[in-house]
């Protein structure tokens, strides 16, 4: 990944006096300027709502709309680009799944599983899911590395089990989760699998008919895209069935007084002005990630999270949480006694950046018995030097504060 740094432009700033090591990706991803240009020619050359005129700029504006949203069907090799509904980010798409699909089918007796590590985001929906329903949450059990058991996971799934929620990467663990195994033994069972992709979609090549999910939902933010652009793929034959639960201009076909009738898919998903820049901006991130090759970001990824794993492992006092091994770019520790966020304040002054907190799985914290961690991750613009950084700024931290070390 030499020589990417200088295609992103905020990673050329100092921060509190220091060159910017920005580990935080596994929050939000820096972005190409390539991604920037593409915002701003569409806002400076041809912005206009989409689908409603047939003005130049109407038309362009459309074209580039609905060509992005072909780019995420080849993305993640969806059959149809029928199959691809724009949405604000990860958060909407799992709660449309939920509150479309789930909850108008399940009842009392029926099972939802999950895993303990799930972000709050698939988690939170399954639970008013659970609630409305009477349907029962379950959830697989994790190894002591964060690691789940397929010997129970095998053993959990049953007739009763109407949906398997769960993370393709957690983004605490870095764990990889084998989804195609597990979307097989949920489909012999007629279940349905929901995949919270957001952590892995930036990170390693997704191919959604491969891995055989019904639902997968992922972010733009994440993979060098903007904010608040997101995408839910889902079987065809799935969204059919669902209803919208947003409703308004644009997803509608025939309205009256006292009915209407929706558009056909995706559309019917999509109610008001659609996130047209967004859209457009996650197309240009998409080809600049197509450009670099998928598989050749995952090998980077992982070469630096073991790189990672390697360098903190030696610094006394330092726990590491997760698999020693096999991890995408994702390294959560705390540092003795020292709460994280006073670690990730030490880091600051020194211009790194990383996380410091829950990071929207307090289960799973206190799983693994603590409150909060703090988290680097890294992702394709990372290199070696920016963990050595790390390892220097904690040890900066362990000598201010010693007296809590142990």
């Amino acid at each position: 990944m030499n020589g990417l740094k200088r295609d992103f432009p905020i990673l050329r700033q100092e921060v509190n006096g220091h060159p910017l090591v920005y580990l935080d990706s596994a929050a939000t991803s820096q972005k190409p300027l390539q991604v920037i240009q593409a915002l701003e020619e569409y806002y400076r050359g041809y912005n206009s709502n989409v689908h409603r005129g047939v003005h130049t700029l109407g038309s362009k504006a459309t074209d580039a709309y609905e060509g992005a949203r072909e780019k995420v069907r080849r993305f993640v090799n969806a059959r149809s680009v029928k199959e691809i509904v724009f949405t604000r980010g990860t958060t909407t798409a799992l709660n449309l799944v939920a509150a479309s699909y789930a909850k108008p089918r399940l009842q009392a007796g029926d099972e939802i599983i999950l895993t303990p590590a799930e972000h709050h985001s698939n988690l939170i929906p399954w639970q008013q899911v659970a609630k409305a329903t009477g349907a029962t949450l379950k959830y697989f059990p994790l190894a002591a590395d964060g690691t789940l058991e397929m010997g129970k996971v095998k053993e959990m799934i049953t007739p009763q089990t109407k949906i398997v929620a769960m993370q393709h990467v957690s983004n605490v663990l870095g764990t990889v989760h084998p989804i195609k195994e597990i979307a097989q033994l949920v489909h012999a069972q007629g279940g349905v699998i929901v995949i919270d992709g957001a952590q892995s979609a930036p990170h390693l090549k997704v191919d959604v008919r491969e891995l055989d999910v019904d639902f997968f939902a992922f972010s733009g933010h994440k993979m060098c895209g903007p904010t608040g652009i997101g995408v839910l793929y889902g079987k065809e034959e799935l969204l059919e069935q669902m209803e919208p639960i947003e409703f308004g201009g644009e997803m509608i076909d025939y309205v009256d007084l006292y009915d209407a009738t929706w558009k056909e898919l995706p559309w019917k998903f999509e109610g008001g002005t659609p996130i047209i820049a967004g859209a457009i901006g996650l197309g240009a991130a998409i080809d600049y990630l197509e450009a670099i090759g998928l598989d050749k970001i995952e090998e980077h990824d992982r070469k630096l999270a073991s790189y990672a794993v390697d360098r903190l492992s030696q610094i006394e006092g330092l726990t590491i949480y997760g698999p020693r091994e096999g991890r995408m770019g994702v390294v959560t520790f705390n540092l003795g006694d020292v709460h994280p966020h006073d670690v990730a304040t030490v880091l600051d002054a020194e211009g790194i950046a990383v996380r410091a907190g829950h990071h929207c799985c307090q289960p799973l914290m206190r799983q693994l018995q603590v409150t909060a961690t703090a988290r680097a991750s890294f992702y394709l613009y990372n290199d070696e030097a920016d963990i050595d950084l790390l390892v220097k700024g904690l040890q900066k931290t362990k000598e201010y504060f010693g007296h809590v070390i142990r």
